[in-house]
């Protein structure tokens, strides 16, 4: 599975940094493997996403930006744990725990 996220570029609401002040949105792309283990992180990832935890804006050499919040997630498909890619086999366990 291949979730992307597109965050549009908006203002700031009470309880982010820099409250009223506009912020750079991005795509941002997420992998997960097609099976039942991934399937059902998807599910839970998606929840995580209508609840509002999966992003935040932090403020990045001057500019307010949006970022991935404290859920991991595996952004390649290759380079391992070390790059949130893939081989990760600790992965979706992780994932769920945190989830």
């Amino acid at each position: 599975l291949q979730p992307l996220f597109k965050m549009s570029h908006s203002c700031s609401k009470a309880g982010d940094p820099h409250p009223g002040q506009p912020y750079k949105g991005g795509n941002f792309y997420a992998f997960l493997p097609d099976n039942p283990a991934g399937l059902k992180t998807a599910k839970l990832l998606k929840k995580a996403f209508e609840r509002g935890l999966t992003f935040q804006i932090k403020s990045c050499n001057g500019e307010e930006r949006v970022t991935w919040a404290f859920i991991p997630h595996k952004t390649s498909l290759d380079g391992g744990k070390a790059r949130n890619g893939y081989p990760d086999a600790q992965y979706l366990h992780e994932v769920g725990t945190v989830l």
